[in-house]
């Protein structure tokens, strides 16, 4: 959900809601205050990243940071509502307090660490001494970078990360997403599960993740694409939140396993395959000719692979055209 309830406690509710009704497991926000998200300077400056606030004169980059940040009152409020939904909670920390907070307070199931924070290795040692499970996102990073973050947690006494691949534009473009880095991070840490935080537009690219074998996907949600806010344009809708959940099911069913053995039926096996039939009329007593057999359905007597078998051999009885050749039929 990151900030896109706006700093409004019920649109929160309805993004919960809605992302219950969509199949979703678990809902995310992110725990941030004016004060532990910038610096003084990055308020003076008032830069906002190319959006649709670039221009605007109607307010401030401080006034809506804190405008849409969200209370821990009202967190713990969200925290109930999601309780009676039965659909998990947790958010984003910026600092250690919201830490402290979202374990002690919220109970969150998991601590996300989002890919600014990835870089930041006192943060990430404070959160891995909580001993709680770490989901880890990859964007804005080098390898080096990401080896370094999971060996901070791992020296902190956790192996208990998640770890997802993550393109930090918003929107990315199609070939910016390297979707193939999946597979590099399954290889590379084959000992934890890997995901994927999804920044793009629609359901596709989600969807082409599970069948590399995502654990997870994180995806941006909304009420209305067209709301106020950072990230609305970028985030599913209700519709594309139940086809990325839907879709996903059957992808990951349909993966199945690598071993290959046929999953057909024996009915199914015998009316497709073929067996071994008579060419011509053959008298009791002939010797079968390989130009005297050929091989039409419904399979269930002689396989062709037994035509070696069968060329070669007495028929102990008088047998027509076409006639499916049984082992009661030779010598």
């Amino acid at each position: 959900m990151g900030s896109n309830h706006n700093g409004d406690l019920e649109i929160a509710k309805k993004l919960i809601q809605e992302a219950k009704e969509s199949g979703a497991d678990c809902v995310k926000f992110q725990s941030w205050s004016k004060d532990s998200i910038f610096s003084k300077k990055k308020y003076k400056d008032n830069f906002f990243m190319k959006d649709d606030y670039r221009n605007r004169k109607d307010f401030n980059l401080e006034e809506i940071v804190d405008a849409y940040s969200i209370s821990e009152k009202e967190l713990l409020e969200m925290k109930k509502f999601s309780e009676e939904l039965k659909i998990d909670i947790t958010s984003t920390p910026f600092s250690n307090k919201e830490v402290d907070f979202l374990i002690n307070k919220l109970g969150s199931p998991f601590i996300k660490v989002a890919s600014m924070d990835l870089n930041n290795y006192p943060f990430l040692n404070y959160i891995a001494k909580k001993n709680k499970p770490i989901v880890l996102s990859t964007g804005l990073s080098e390898l080096y970078e990401i080896d370094k973050a999971i060996k901070t947690i791992e020296r902190a006494g956790n192996n208990k990360i998640i770890i997802l691949h993550c393109i930090a534009n918003y929107p990315p473009k199609d070939d910016e997403v390297n979707l193939n880095n999946i597979k590099t991070l399954m290889s590379t840490y084959p000992e934890y599960p890997i995901g994927f935080s999804d920044h793009t537009l629609g359901t596709a690219i989600p969807l082409a993740s599970v069948a590399l074998g995502v654990c997870l996907i994180e995806k941006h949600f909304t009420l209305d694409k067209n709301m106020d806010g950072w990230d609305h344009k970028i985030s599913a809708t209700k519709n594309e939140l139940q086809e990325i959940v839907t879709s996903a099911g059957r992808i990951n069913s349909a993966m199945g396993t690598r071993r290959i053995q046929a999953v057909e039926s024996e009915e199914k096996k015998r009316e497709f395959r073929r067996s071994i039939v008579l060419k011509r009329k053959i008298k009791k007593g002939e010797i079968i000719k390989f130009d005297d057999i050929d091989y039409k359905r419904p399979g269930g007597a002689f396989d062709p692979n037994m035509t070696e078998f069968i060329v070669g051999r007495k028929v102990n009885k008088d047998l027509e055209y076409d006639h499916i050749l049984t082992k009661e039929d030779i010598i």
